[in-house]
């Protein structure tokens, strides 16, 4: 093909003579990082990289960022909190993930989708490392030996052939496209029960593939609307879909997951033929609303946006050294490369989708988060190769917890930080797997804002290690929770969690209503088998009171004797009586919360699922504390917290709440002046919240919890010398980079304002100076 030859210019006028032909204009570039895919994995991963000085090419086929996140399919952003419905308290993911999801919602509470498009394209926008490139799609890679040398990518809208070459590349397409270019090993579907002695493998009649999803959204115009189907439009819902009767016209966007297809096809090279089925259930349900005389509230409804690509579950899953399995996340299995987590449930969907009979899902819970190892995310025969996003080494059990978006991004995360130690050290992300190395990843990671379950930061160039004291102006103590929320009828269980150390547990006073004469209330105290779960399983004591009308003040004490076996949250539980109210608090404390029991996880006898409990939280302005009084009192939100390493709460508090009404300074002294120049403080952003990046709309655009304004101060002389200042923040994690370093033996951190400061008190999960 020859190329294009310009015969003639002029200011205005361009010419060109035949030729036998012409070839598209082409750019070749050359960066150390090449991510493929620009969903919420790719996103992530080439910002978490290019803050960290790595140069990046970020190549994306869409014309918006953030794939089933984006406004083009309009998921909400999930992982292991999992809509806040399992007992995986505190498990929102950390790193970009929150900052991503707290930036949507302080700017879009509504969850507005548009919005959420405006927050990810910002966010790499303002990154110098990284070159963008929309609505550019991958179609090949080169080799040299067995590494990736180069890919191809064709821009249609600028007619524009791209040839990257990098150092390193990030799979983040979905579909694996690039690792399936260059030839990685993958797989399709569902292993037999025996290969990975996995109980719950589907078996041929569920089917082995997830399928795809298109949503839709409606608007009430005010005033009748009319609506003619397309030709193509499904004619018969009723007889058609066997969940028909599921169907509402108060449902609409992610809510209708279930409108699902694709599980027994060619999920990556039939997507168009799986999406014009989806439109035509899609039509037919909205024309089944509109002129079946049975929705007569849709009158003035009117379609105002149908999804135009499917998003996407399941395609090819690619192999690494480690294969995660259903093991791994019931039994919540140690790994020495962990780097991420995920805590969705075993989310498997029949093959059928919307023409199944079956229910459209089957979610099965662990008791609390697991791990997700390095090892699952890099390629032993192609060493300059990683997996982001749904694509990483897992089973077809595994992936139906691993696969969802919160959890991908949090992978993607410590990809972007692993490509950036590969660049530090010049060496491959398979040699990250070393034990130094992947120490080293680790304390990159964990500096970065990443939570890794049962690691802790311990980092050697953080002076507060070498500080001689660590002080708090004041330190909040649990003694007494005034009784001015509204009463809260027992029409579930209820239960304050409260963080104990072992031995005797203490004395708790709390006032009920009853409404009739005469009824008994049991109360127990519980705690989980493992002390970072939150499931509460295990009854440690147990007290039943015989109540009168009115008002009832209980001292328990569940006889005097209960010990509490290990440092956990306990969970003092008020059993269901809808005669019964209890007493509440509006004062809110940093890692203090109360959950109801939502139901119980019942599975079949043989699928390796464990049976227990779900105790959930109530959102706010609901899901009070309890008004009551602890004997002695409870002493869990002490200032050496913030240097313990584990910047949210687990099987403590780990943070430093300082008491209301009292001046809420942290001062951190040394023997001898030292250099500073940046300090990183952690805040609570109440990592229960699930922060649903879409269609749910959430009561506050800032977490009440959260830190404000805060200040950094020199307190080495006489006077106090202001050093950075903070006046509007909503994030967990900030850095306060001072002007010139400062040589100081003593400096404090301070709370100015919360982002609500009336019955709320907030503190700090962690302080680290360098």
């Amino acid at each position: 093909m020859a190329p294009a030859r310009m015969i003639e210019t002029g200011s205005s006028l361009r010419r060109e003579a035949a030729v036998p032909s012409r070839g598209f204009q082409e750019n070749h570039m050359t960066a150390d990082l090449c991510v493929c895919g620009g969903g919420l994995s790719g996103t992530i991963a080439a910002i978490a990289a290019a803050r960290k000085g790595v140069s990046v090419i970020l190549i994306q086929d869409r014309p918006v960022l953030g794939g089933n996140a984006s406004s083009e399919v309009r998921l909400w952003i999930l992982g292991a909190t999992s809509h806040m419905f399992n007992n995986n308290r505190y498990a929102r993911e950390g790193g970009l993930v929150d900052e991503i999801l707290l930036e949507n919602l302080y700017r879009n509470p509504e969850g507005n989708p548009l919005i959420l498009d405006t927050v990810m394209l910002e966010k790499i926008r303002e990154e110098p490392n990284i070159r963008l490139f929309l609505n550019t799609a991958l179609i090949g890679c080169s080799k040299e030996g067995n590494r990736i040398d180069a890919v191809q990518a064709f821009n249609s809208q600028t007619s524009t052939m791209y040839h990257v070459k990098a150092t390193q590349y990030i799979d983040c397409t979905g579909d694996g496209t690039l690792a399936f270019l260059a030839g990685a090993p993958f797989r399709v579907g569902a292993e037999q029960r025996d290969e990975f002695g996995e109980k719950f493998a589907p078996d041929s009649e569920y089917g082995h593939l997830l399928g795809h999803s298109i949503y839709f959204y409606s608007k009430d115009t005010g005033q009748p609307v009319k609506f003619v189907a397309p030709s193509y439009a499904l004619k018969d819902v009723e007889k058609e879909i066997p969940r028909f009767k599921s169907f509402s016209t108060k449902e609409m966007g992610c809510n209708l997951w279930w409108i699902e297809h694709g599980g027994r096809m060619d999920t990556v090279h039939d997507t168009e033929e799986i999406k014009w089925e989806l439109w035509r259930v899609v039509y037919g349900v909205w024309d089944y609303f509109k002129n079946s005389g049975q929705f007569p509230e849709a009158e003035n409804l009117t379609l105002e946006w149908v999804g135009t690509i499917p998003g996407k579950r399941e395609s090819r899953r690619f192999i690494g050294p480690t294969i995660m399995t259903q093991q791994d996340i019931t039994e919540q299995r140690f790994h020495s490369d962990a780097v991420s987590h995920g805590g969705w449930s075993l989310d498997l969907h029949p093959a059928d989708g919307v023409y199944s009979e079956i229910d459209g899902c089957t979610q099965w819970h662990a008791k609390g988060v697991y791990q997700i190892p390095f090892s699952t995310m890099v390629c032993a025969e192609i060493p300059n190769l990683m997996y982001g996003g749904r694509i990483i080494s897992a089973s077809h059990v595994a992936f139906a917890s691993t696969r969802v978006m919160a959890t991908s991004g949090s992978n993607a995360n410590a990809l972007g930080v692993a490509a950036a130690l590969c660049k530090q050290q010049s060496v491959d992300p398979i040699q990250l797997l070393a034990k130094d190395n992947m120490q080293a990843l680790q304390l990159d990671l964990m500096r970065f804002g990443q939570y890794l379950p049962g690691f802790k930061l311990r980092d050697p160039t953080d002076l507060v290690h070498k500080a001689k004291s660590i002080e708090g102006s004041s330190e909040f103590v649990l003694s007494n929770l005034p009784a001015n929320g509204p009463p809260k009828v027992l029409v579930r269980s209820l239960a304050q969690m409260l963080p104990l150390e072992p031995g005797i547990v203490p004395t708790f006073a709390v006032t009920v209503l009853s409404a009739v004469p005469q009824t008994r209330l049991t109360v127990q105290l519980r705690g989980s088998q493992k002390a970072y779960n939150y499931t509460p399983e295990v009854i440690l004591g147990e007290q039943k009171f015989d109540l009168v009308a009115g008002a009832n003040r209980l001292a328990i004490e569940f006889n005097g004797n209960t010990t509490n076996p290990q440092t956990q949250y306990v969970f003092l539980c008020f059993l269901k009586n809808e005669s019964v109210a209890i007493a509440t608090t509006k004062t809110r404390v940093s890692a203090l919360m109360t959950v109801e029991h939502e139901c119980d996880q019942s599975p079949p006898p043989d699928v390796g699922v464990d049976s227990f409990e779900r105790w959930t939280p109530v959102r706010r302005p609901m899901g009070h504390n309890l008004a009551l009084t602890v004997s002695p009192p409870l002493a869990a939100w002490a200032t050496a917290n913030i240097n313990n390493g584990v910047p949210r709460p687990t099987k403590r508090t780990n943070c430093w709440v300082p008491a209301a009404g009292s001046r809420k300074l942290l001062t951190l002294a040394w023997d001898a002046p030292v250099d500073i120049s940046r300090i990183v403080v952690h805040f609570d952003t109440d990592y229960d919240h699930a922060l649903e990046s879409v269609l749910r709309g959430h009561p506050e655009r800032a977490i009440p919890f959260c830190v404000k304004a805060w200040r950094v101060i020199d307190l080495s002389g006489a006077d106090e010398e202001e050093l950075f200042v903070e006046n509007d923040n909503h994030h967990s994690r900030r850095e306060a980079v001072l002007k010139e370093p400062v040589s100081t033996a003593k400096i404090g951190v301070e709370i100015l304002e919360l982002n609500r400061d009336r019955d709320f008190l907030g503190g700090i999960f962690e302080v680290r100076v360098y």
